[in-house]
């Protein structure tokens, strides 16, 4: 029997052409002059952010392609006649440079790397010939600089600058003798006999190209697209190796809504954009296209086969075959803040349609450290620039894993938000720093004083670390808890610490109205001993000396490793790492207050009770060709979609699309991730995440990439939650499963626990109250 969703290809491609998308559009309805004048005002505001790139560095840049295809075509003959191939072969040996990512999409901007892909015949080996004899002839090149071979990773990379331009060069062996000049990677045959390796690196140019073949208008959407990422990086959700979204995942999440609004300008769709990932209900999987089994056997994101896919919080399916999951990086906390910025992107541009906000205010970035009162700060440092290099790309490949290990530890009550970018001090070379927000979970009690203590959870972090297979002297490590007031001035533009927040920007208004109409209601918390985060006058000082004092007397439990089944108190941290802070440092008191209150928890819980009521009206509408599609109408909705009734209309139709039964995910989902830091890491470098098929500590776990996502589940939705959960087939017929509350989470195949309804962390946290006796736990 098929897997769910799953169409084969000869019997779906005649319908896959007469539609795009895996439902019909929720909206036919065409621009209006208003939505004409917002697209303008918006392309505008696009150009003067300085998002496009002259004219004289596009041109640079197709001068840079045009000389590197000659280089390739160049080395396959040199390699063809060392071999001794017939004097024939090697006049028509071939090789052949195609790009990939931001550059192909047209959404690149001034200064941006290409990615881009070198395909070679089956003689020319990835290892002897591409890594050997070409790094060879670019490196005695003068126009050639910074080249970086990283062979072992994931994707097999190779980076450098050429004439300035920065390059990002992967490599393909074909299975031809002979590469065609009009060859289209595009074509599942390319991937017969291919290594892993191979499949891999095609698989950018494979995506990318099916991205614009299933958008209506490749215009509308790169510049909506465009718009989209400066919007990421602007909000600090930009970044895939940070639990946020990457490139890919934003080019996917933008693709959709163009299918959903076929007709409709960028303005309309950045406002769609955040209306429907505002209503979206994951885990629900985003997918382009219905999932093909294809005929090479290669495995495709499936959770019915695949344990793993069921844990992914986020799926973001690749369209291409095979399909994958490239989101696998999400995890909790990252979506929780994404959620947030949508629901905020979403009133944001409700607040343009009746002139109460411009575009200026939806990319106001986010003020990161005055958010948190509390952060981690990662400092590494090596001996020199080709350490420093290789050590960040490592200890950035493992912080999500602290990430996820702060949250178990504490039964996810002390919440995560990474930066995703880094921060150099000019004073100290050779170093770099790293930083996390730090919350209390909102909206749950909590007795004043009560501390999480993760000086274990550091430690395992940085022995985990430390476990890096290219490890060399100098390699260092150091994780500290600072206070906001503590955060060092390098991280601030030109090193000059702001002034605080102006409540003209949008989050600082949002913030005194809420600190306004709840204020009698704080009154009564604080008295209680109970803090709400405000950053404001004698109660941030209160909070801010309380946690001073906490953190030098320290009398909370720490999280450690269950033995016996005893927590001890006080005990020292395990591992031999240095750190340059002091045990306490890591011991932070349960009052962390944060800048955006109770909301974002309430509203998400609000959200998804009322999209599973509005399940229930299309429970028996839709019918199942392979994948669940929707009976919209042939015309769509209205073309005006300003009123309330169209907006309800939009709703109900976004829920319809998801309405349908959905494999649950199952408890911790971390176990997995965790489970990660377990195997030796082989994979040093960082590929494109184009072309990844799952994170490289997955590649270690299996020959066979699990993490590999599909879109045959983006119409199997989740309806209630409640009682076994049903896979959808092409026939139409369902596989029972046991109910996911009954499942334990399998590692490599083998059931880690026996069934049970709630497993139990792996680590146990007890929390102290500094006011009472030590020993005594609440």
């Amino acid at each position: 029997m098929g897997s769910p969703g799953l169409i084969n290809r000869n019997n779906g491609q005649q319908q896959q052409q007469q539609r795009l998308g895996i439902t019909e559009p929720i909206s036919l309805g065409g621009p209006t002059e208003y939505d004409v004048t917002k697209t303008r005002e918006l392309e505008k505001f696009l150009q003067d952010a300085g998002l496009y790139e002259s004219q004289e560095e596009a041109v640079s840049r197709e001068e840079v392609l045009g000389r590197l295809d000659q280089i390739v075509k160049n080395w396959v003959k040199v390699i063809s006649r060392a071999k001794r191939l017939n004097e024939q072969l090697v006049q028509e040996a071939n090789a052949k440079i195609f790009t990939f990512g931001s550059y192909r999409l047209g959404v690149h901007g001034p200064g941006a790397d290409i990615d881009t892909l070198c395909v070679g015949p089956r003689h020319a080996t990835r290892e002897e010939d591409f890594f050997g004899e070409l790094h060879r002839m670019l490196s005695e090149m003068p126009e050639v600089t910074e080249l970086h071979p990283v062979p072992d990773a994931h994707v097999p990379v190779m980076r450098f600058k050429f004439k300035g331009v920065s390059i990002d060069l992967l490599y393909a062996k074909l299975s031809l003798w002979v590469i065609p000049e009009d060859l289209d990677v595009s074509q599942d045959s390319m991937l017969h006999n291919a290594d892993e390796q191979t499949v891999r690196s095609l698989n950018g140019c494979r995506v990318t190209d099916q991205i614009l073949r299933l958008v209506p208008n490749i215009q509308n959407f790169r510049t909506t697209l465009r718009c989209m990422r400066f919007w990421a990086k602007r909000r600090g959700v930009y970044s895939n190796v940070s639990g946020f979204l990457g490139g890919i995942n934003w080019a996917l999440l933008v693709a959709r809504i163009c299918q959903l609004f076929p007709n409709a300008l960028p303005n309309m769709l950045v406002s769609r954009f955040f209306r429907v990932y505002t209503q979206w209900r994951w885990p629900n999987p985003v997918m382009l296209c219905a999932i093909e089994e294809g005929s090479l056997g290669l495995p495709v994101w499936d959770p019915r086969r695949n344990p793993k896919d069921r844990y992914h919080l986020m799926p973001i399916i690749t369209p291409a075959y095979p399909s994958m999951n490239s989101s696998y990086n999400v995890s909790s906390s990252t979506l929780r803040i994404m959620t947030e910025e949508f629901q905020r992107g979403n009133e944001i541009c409700e607040a343009m349609e009746v002139s109460k906000a411009e575009w200026d205010t939806l990319f106001e970035p986010f003020s990161f450290f005055e958010a948190y009162k509390n952060y981690l700060q990662i400092d590494i440092s090596a001996e020199n620039e080709d350490d420093l290099r290789q050590w960040k790309g490592w200890v950035e490949s493992r912080l999500r894993q602290l990430t996820l290990k702060i949250e178990r530890h504490t039964y996810n009550m002390l919440q995560c938000h990474p930066h995703p970018g880094e921060f150099s001090d000019k004073s100290r070379p050779l170093h770099c720093s790293y930083f996390m927000g730090l919350q209390r979970k909102q909206g749950v009690p909590v007795n004043e004083g009560e501390q999480f203590d993760i000086r274990i959870t550091v430690d395992e972090f940085k022995n985990s670390v430390n476990m890096y297979t290219l490890w060399k002297p100098g390699m260092e490590i150091h994780v500290t808890h600072v206070k906001k007031r503590n955060i060092p001035n390098f991280v601030f533009p030109s090193g000059v610490r702001p002034s605080r927040p102006s409540k003209a920007t949008w989050d600082g208004r949002r913030s005194s109205e809420a600190k306004v109409a709840n204020n009698s209601s704080a009154d009564k918390i604080e008295g209680k001993g109970v803090l709400d985060g405000s950053d404001e006058g004698k109660k941030r000082k209160r909070i801010d000396d309380d946690t001073e004092n906490n953190l030098r007397n320290p009398k909370g439990y720490a999280a450690m490793p269950p033995s016996g089944g005893e927590v001890h108190e006080g005990s020292p941290p395990v591992g031999n790492v240095s750190s340059c802070s002091t045990q306490s440092d890591l011991v932070i008191t349960n009052s962390l207050g944060e800048l955006k209150g109770e909301k974002a928890d309430n509203s998400e819980t609000e959200s998804l009770n009322n999209s599973q009521n509005l399940a229930g009206i299309f429970a028996q509408n839709g019918e199942l060709d392979g994948i669940l599609r929707c009976n919209l109408p042939d015309k769509g909705l209205p073309a005006n979609n300003d009123t309330s009734s169209s907006k309800e209309a939009e709703k109900l139709a976004i829920d319809k699309i998801m309405s349908g039964p959905y494999v649950a995910h199952q408890a911790l989902p971390q176990e997995l991730d965790e489970l990660e830091d377990d195997f030796v890491y082989t994979n040093q470098g960082k590929g494109s995440e184009w072309a990844a098929k799952g994170s490289p500590m997955e590649s270690s776990l299996s020959n066979t990439a699990v993490e590999q996502t599909n879109e045959s589940i983006a119409a199997v939705a989740c309806s209630n939650g409640a009682g076994p959960s049903a896979y959808l087939y092409p026939n139409g017929g369902s596989e029972e499963l046991e109910p996911a509350e009954l499942m334990a989470p399998l590692f490599n195949g083998i059931s880690s626990a026996p069934p049970v309804a709630q497993p139990k962390p792996l680590i146990r946290l007890n929390f102290t109250s500094l006011g009472k006796a030590a020993g005594k736990s609440t």
